[in-house]
């Protein structure tokens, strides 16, 4: 591939198509404004700037990684999410566009402490404290490395004084006992796919997100079996709760969360009229 942007898009999209990538034009076009330096937005008018071989040589090396299906977010090393960017590594999740349906609903009623279980990036929790400026927020993470791309996500969006970061692991006894709450708000998007469902995700998830983050094995329920229950201790009287769920979970994670005690349960569509978000709060007795 040599020539201007325009050419060498063309040869990268080309390549990508044929390989059977479900978006090979808009992977391409990401994958070049990386490699350009312009925002995406802008690409256009940069097509007929002449590429030095280096960056042909880039632009190369970044559609072998797609063709060999690594997320574009892990290729450029991020992710715009509610018009932030967000650090992304193997050991995170790719913030998906689905999680923002928990976002929307959180902002309907702002919170002074925010609890974020399973933080990862941490687009959840630091999306949250950017919004509120007043705000505070713990993150809960199992993983030390996933922790460690949160924290560098704080610091990126100049929210350390705001947030803590804690490891801790909620299939483990007395998790909650560790958290210095109350909390206002408590969210999660904690891995809820089935076992069943884990064969069938595409080469992108499966091969290359961690698979901790992804599923709990057996029904996908289990993250929600450990949180619920002690969810009541961990919020304010009159605190919400938002749990991302999978789209057939509605129902379940629902009927748990009514179980454990929260009330007014709710369920959240996201865009595409899925079941998204379980929406429940604590009503002082």
């Amino acid at each position: 591939m040599t020539g201007t942007a325009a050419h060498v898009l063309s040869a990268g999209r080309t390549r990508l198509r044929d390989a059977g990538l479900p978006d090979p034009a808009t992977d391409a076009r990401r994958l070049l404004a990386f490699v350009m330096g312009v925002p995406g937005a802008r690409l256009t008018l940069h097509l007929q700037d002449p590429l030095t071989a280096d960056a042909v040589q880039r632009f190369e090396a970044a559609i072998e990684a797609r063709l060999r299906r690594q997320p574009v977010a892990q290729i450029v090393g991020g992710r715009q999410f509610w018009g932030r960017w967000f650090n992304v590594t193997p050991d995170v999740l790719d913030p998906r566009p689905e999680t923002e349906t928990l976002i929307a609903a959180a902002l309907e009623k702002p919170a002074l402490r925010i609890l974020d279980l399973g933080t990862g990036s941490g687009c959840i929790l630091l999306t949250l404290l950017a919004e509120w400026p007043d705000a505070t927020g713990c993150a809960l993470e199992a993983s030390p490395a996933a922790l460690a791309v949160a924290r560098s996500n704080a610091e990126a969006l100049s929210l350390t004084q705001r947030a803590t970061f804690q490891l801790g692991d909620w299939t483990r006894p007395g998790w909650a006992g560790a958290l210095e709450g109350p909390f206002d708000l408590i969210v999660s998007n904690p891995p809820y796919v089935t076992h069943s469902e884990m064969a069938d995700l595409e080469a992108d998830v499966l091969d290359w997100e961690p698979h901790m983050a992804l599923s709990p094995g057996g029904d996908g329920l289990d993250a929600y079996r450990a949180i619920i229950p002690a969810l009541r201790g961990l919020l304010t009287p009159t605190g919400r709760v938002l749990l991302e769920i999978g789209p057939t979970q509605g129902a379940q994670v629902s009927d748990l969360a009514a179980a454990g005690g929260l009330e007014n349960v709710q369920l959240l569509p996201d865009l595409d009229s899925r079941d998204r978000v379980v929406l429940a709060h604590n009503f002082a007795k």
